[in-house]
């Protein structure tokens, strides 16, 4: 893995927040803070870089782990930002009651559906309190494997932590004081009961950072588990449709 300097790497990425906002003229950002160190870290990063009232923290649970949300609105009061609780458990299954009768669904579709929901609400209020985009919270190790719910937690307009690899998140908060109780939290996107993000997706994050960063840069690949690093790459390969505008037929004129 590269030797970054970290503290350097969080002024980079400060200045590259700041410019975008400034460059889209708009007031602020609004983050979904979901307890994990993802958000934490990318909520940290835009409140140093935009200042604490130009940030929005959104608490947004769908039959979430109480301390989840415990945690989401520690992490804002610590920084000093509005925390808006919006309560989505009862639209989530609204909606399911809804579509039951019309066809039966499957467990991916239903955990993706709360993702999407969060995102809804998301620029829902981003739009209604005036001109806020919304941050996303992925890192380039979830990026590269789409390991994102496409138009859910991937459907935002910038990604402030997503070059930096989980093992650099880690380290990047430490710095930026996140608390341990959120740097030590297994990983997971909460899509239902016991989930965790490295068994989903069935490798460590160390293995998928190492593999990934040689991939990125083109190094040798010969001393890894050749299993893992297959799977990594057809996880790559599968994922390219969620990291591109959606294709659209051209005209050609003769």
């Amino acid at each position: 893995m590269r030797k970054l300097d970290y503290k350097q790497t969080i002024s980079e990425i400060q200045k590259w927040i700041k410019n975008y906002v400034v460059f889209a003229k708009v007031n602020g950002v609004v983050v979904g803070i979901s307890g994990g160190i993802d958000s934490a870290v990318t909520t940290s990063l835009c409140v140093t870089a935009l200042g604490k009232d130009n940030v929005i923290g959104l608490g947004l649970p769908i039959s979430s782990l109480p301390q989840d949300l415990k945690d989401a609105e520690k992490l804002a009061k610590n920084l000093g930002i509005k925390f808006i609780k919006i309560e989505l458990t009862s639209v989530y299954k609204e909606f399911i009651n809804t579509t039951s009768s019309l066809f039966e669904s499957n467990r991916i579709a239903l955990a993706n559906l709360k993702p999407r929901l969060r995102m809804m609400a998301i620029y829902f209020v981003g739009q209604s309190i005036g001109k806020f985009l919304v941050a996303g919270t992925s890192n380039r190790t979830e990026l590269a494997i789409g390991y994102f719910t496409k138009y859910g937690d991937g459907g935002v307009d910038f990604e402030p932590i997503g070059g930096l690899y989980k093992c650099e998140v880690r380290e990047i908060a430490k710095i930026l004081d996140v608390s341990e109780e959120i740097i030590k939290k297994p990983p997971s996107a909460g899509l239902w009961e016991d989930q965790t993000d490295e068994g989903e997706i069935g490798l460590k994050y160390d293995v998928l950072d190492e593999i990934i960063f040689r991939i990125d840069n083109q190094l040798e690949l010969n001393n890894l588990n050749k299993d893992n690093v297959k799977k990594v790459k057809n996880m790559m390969k599968k994922a390219q449709h969620k990291l591109t505008m959606p294709p659209y037929f051209r005209i050609n004129i003769s």
